[in-house]
């Protein structure tokens, strides 16, 4: 079928992309879904520094890729055998499909899925090649979803089912934004009565830990920490349950620790802030995706003489299946008010503006809404 999505075609292009437009939008045909596949109609896809991290050369990946991780659509077309899925259904897209089989996926989430990961890297679906043709000549898929586009076809390992009751910009933040924030918390970190929480670096990752965060205090007690060098992301911290909120020049002043922090900024100084406001006997828990090459300086004798731990946390060690009903039952009931993440509704053709945006700082998920 004819579709309409968003291809990257250079990497490392100078900004603003909104100039330099590294981005197209481009017609493409999507071949049929395979067996254990599905097409999706795509309602809403978010925009996420991982999707930047390609665009500005820090993650690297084949080219020309269709773009888009994190979202969520309904299906219109199952592939051939025997499926648990229905036409129609709404279905939250998920960037790492698990098989269920290797022995990442034997680790209940700590350690991505083998077979997945190899597919990720190589652009390709789960179950091996492309479906995406331009030209007559094969694009690559972005981390087995591509969302930024009116169609995917996607494994049935990469998504997630939910009731219509969620709304599809709600489901698609679900699938990256909570699953990374939320599980760094819920599935690393794991706090305890009265523990401190602190996030480092607010961002849709950042801001959904945030969330948790506060939800968790409603049963754990005790404060819940934002830090970021933006004034306007403390105060929508703030907003949005966080107790305390500090620039990182004011954490250190002040020496402020933490038992469970969260390092979700994706840099070198926001890991050793967050190494550095870590209490004896806590955890520092990172999910942010720095350059290949950063490097960071700690001291190990505070691990040691302190007891603390470093937890690396890629998509929140989660379980997709297990782990999106979670944070569904979590929302419907009040407590993760995932709705308030959403800081702009764009079209397709703004995508290079909206990269500029991410990479700016400004607003927390702009989500891609597709009619």
């Amino acid at each position: 079928m004819r579709i309409r999505g968003a291809v990257l075609e250079r990497i490392g292009d100078p900004t603003p992309y909104a100039d330099s437009r590294p981005i197209v939008i481009d017609d493409l045909d999507l071949g049929d879904p395979g067996p254990g596949e599905l097409l999706v109609r795509i309602e809403a896809a978010g925009l996420c520094h991982s999707d930047l991290s390609v665009v500005d050369g820090n993650r690297v990946r084949p080219l020309p890729m269709l773009l888009g991780h994190e979202a969520a659509g309904r299906i219109e077309q199952l592939g051939p055998g025997d499926s648990d899925l229905r036409v129609g259904q709404r279905v939250v897209m998920t960037f790492l499909p698990r098989c269920g089989r290797c022995e990442g996926c034997a680790t209940n989430g700590r350690t991505p899925c083998l077979p997945g990961s190899l597919a990720n890297n190589a652009g390709e679906l789960l179950a091996g090649g492309r479906r995406l043709l331009r030209g007559g000549a094969p694009v690559h898929h972005h981390l087995g979803v591509s969302g930024f586009a009116t169609h995917a076809v996607v494994d049935r390992h990469s998504v997630v089912p939910v009731d219509d009751d969620v709304p599809p910009d709600v489901a698609a933040v679900l699938g990256c934004a909570v699953l990374t924030g939320g599980g760094a918390l819920l599935n690393s970190a794991r706090p305890g009565a009265g523990d401190r929480i602190m996030v480092v670096g607010l961002g849709g990752v950042g801001m959904a830990a945030v969330l948790v965060a506060a939800s968790l205090r409603e049963e754990l007690g005790g404060e819940v920490i934002a830090v970021d060098t933006l004034p306007e992301k403390l105060d929508l911290a703030s907003k949005l349950g966080a107790t305390q909120v500090y620039t990182p020049a004011e954490l250190s002043e002040r020496g402020i620790q933490a038992e469970a922090v969260v390092e979700a900024a994706g840099t070198v100084r926001a890991f050793e802030t967050a190494v550095a406001a870590t209490a004896p006997g806590g955890t520092t828990v990172t999910v942010g995706l720095p350059n290949p090459e950063a490097r960071a300086s700690i001291s190990p004798l505070g691990l040691v003489a302190q007891g603390r731990s470093i937890v690396g946390s890629y998509l929140g060690s989660a379980v997709p299946a297990r782990d999106i009903p979670e944070y569904v039952r979590m929302w419907r009931a009040g407590r993760l008010p995932v709705e308030r993440l959403v800081s702009a509704r764009i079209g397709l053709e703004e995508i290079n503006h909206a990269m500029d945006e991410l990479a700016a700082g400004h607003g927390l998920r702009q989500v891609i809404v597709f009619d």
